[in-house]
């Protein structure tokens, strides 16, 4: 694993405030092919079955694709999501650890397209969300 780049994913994460924050994950793998991370389901991620809830899903995918998107720009770039597609398979109850792995399917000049898979510890396949990302250009 590429400990710079990991280093670099935590740091963008403590710069964001609001539900990168909320979901409290963390990173344990960042490199420009992939990114994993990994958040234990609290009650305050749930519906009113305890179980998480779609948006809270859909959040972490979006964070950890947006992460590996930003750890594939150059200097003077940023990205933003434009587009997200998520299938749900299992619901994941309070105090189960979900494990996202998101990977490229597309890094092109102005998007990119992140393919990310969530999982319960045992392998079971909750989610699986495909995002794209525009690629910007700052001044």
């Amino acid at each position: 694993m590429n400990e710079d780049l990991r280093g670099q994913a935590e740091a963008m994460l403590a710069r964001l405030p609001g539900v990168p924050n909320f979901l409290g994950l963390t990173v344990t793998v960042a490199e420009q092919d992939r990114v994993v991370a990994e958040m234990v389901i609290r009650p305050d991620h749930c519906t009113e079955a305890d179980t998480v809830h779609g948006g809270v899903m859909m959040a972490f995918a979006d964070t950890i694709g947006a992460l590996g998107t930003c750890l594939n720009l150059r200097d003077k770039q940023a990205t933003t999501t434009i587009e997200s597609k998520s299938n749900f398979f299992a619901g994941t109850p309070v105090g189960a650890k979900l494990i996202a792995e998101s990977v490229p399917l597309h890094r092109g000049r102005r998007t990119q397209v992140w393919e990310t898979t969530l999982r319960h510890e045992n392998g079971r396949m909750a989610a699986k969300i495909i995002q794209t990302q525009i690629v910007l250009d700052l001044p």
